[in-house]
């Protein structure tokens, strides 16, 4: 019998789409996707409440932006450097969609963030995963130079320090990793360079390593998830490229005000970081003192392996108000919980009701 609807092209017939669990979580703590716990700063909202309502029937305009970036980074750029993007996700399909093509190559490592697979499915690409190594995810350096070399691969994409593994890569390996392959476009995915400060683009000049394109966005320390605004930063002919598989208003213009506010407040930004930061280290500490087996490095996040079964935990968990993220599935973590890292507070909420469901003394 044939189907009523015409088939799309045979990689998205053959597609399972990125999809995550997203209703219902306003009400809860939401430690499960690693966003700002506490929202963003007053000086956001106010931005934002000041929006004068005919300005919602205009198309969103975006001078400026680029400059604002600039200026938050401190960095020598030129402000056509940095690409506008509707989230961190839409620069990535761009550039799959610019890059990308059918029997050319994405290398990257395994387990990472789950949306890159798609991507490359979508185009026809070949995937070629490396695993992090031992139980502590090392790096596979070694392993990804060979596949490097011998695979010449159109991509290389590199999350530094990786989700969900929190793995960290020393700035100058990248470079001399995208110095190798001059061929193959290396895009470093730094949503959580925050949390760690290991940056590629201070040591980056990028119109002698061309190849290299940075990843970053105002989601995961500014608190602005909900209106979904990323930038690409590299050469400025990688940029336009990347920038041509775009609409021209993807963004739109609540995210445009949020983003300015956002960057002239670095200081709400690095409060944040720091305060995450504390909870992080007493989140292991209680972990240490329990003997849970768990795995913390880069990030606002760690790793949790649970006595029960994962997914009734998961349950347990966010019947006590409180989401995290089960991580069946997926390689060298399957049985792990990722948990998002909020305020010391918020992690203690959390302790209480994870020591009581697993029979430990908080």
């Amino acid at each position: 019998m044939e189907q009523g609807w015409p088939p799309a092209r045979p990689e998205v017939e053959s597609l399972h789409a990125y999809s995550a669990p997203l209703e219902g979580r306003r009400q809860l703590l939401r430690l499960d996707f690693n966003e700002n716990t506490i929202g963003p700063s007053p000086k956001v909202v106010e931005a934002l409440r000041s929006i004068p309502a005919d300005h919602i029937a205009i198309y969103p305009e975006y001078d400026g932006l680029r400059e604002a970036v600039v200026a938050n980074l401190g960095l020598p750029l030129d402000p056509q450097q940095i690409g506008l993007f509707n989230g961190v996700d839409a620069a990535i399909h761009a550039v799959f969609h610019a890059y990308g093509d059918r029997g050319e190559t994405l290398l990257t490592t395994t387990p990472t963030f789950g949306y890159y697979t798609p991507c490359a499915q979508m185009q026809g690409m070949a995937i070629e995963a490396v695993p992090y190594e031992g139980e502590r995810f090392a790096f596979p350096l070694e392993a990804l130079q060979h596949r490097l070399r011998d695979l010449q691969p159109r991509l290389l994409l590199i999350c530094n320090p990786n989700n969900p593994t929190g793995t960290r890569l020393a700035p100058e390996l990248i470079l001399e990793l995208a110095a190798s392959a001059p061929n193959t476009l290396v895009v470093v995915d730094e949503l959580y360079e925050a949390f760690t400060g290991d940056s590629v683009m201070p040591l980056t000049d990028f119109n002698a390593t061309p190849n290299l394109l940075v990843l970053r966005s105002l989601a995961k320390t500014a608190g602005l998830a909900g209106l979904r605004i990323g930038f690409a930063i590299g050469h400025q002919a990688v940029v336009d490229r990347i920038s041509r598989v775009t609409g021209p208003y993807d963004i739109n213009s609540f995210a445009v005000t949020a983003a300015f506010a956002a960057l002239k407040d670095q200081a709400y930004v690095d409060g944040y970081v720091a305060e995450v930061m504390r909870a992080r280290a007493w989140m292991a500490q209680q972990l240490q003192a329990a003997g849970v087996r768990h795995h913390v490095d880069g990030g606002n996040y760690l790793l949790i392996w649970p006595n029960q079964d994962p997914a009734q935990l998961d349950a347990a968990l966010r019947e006590a108000g409180i989401l995290v993220r089960a991580m069946g599935g997926k390689p060298l973590i399957d049985g792990s919980l990722r948990v998002s890292i909020g305020t010391t507070d918020q992690m203690r909420q959390f302790w209480a009701a994870y020591a009581r469901l697993e029979g430990l003394s908080a």
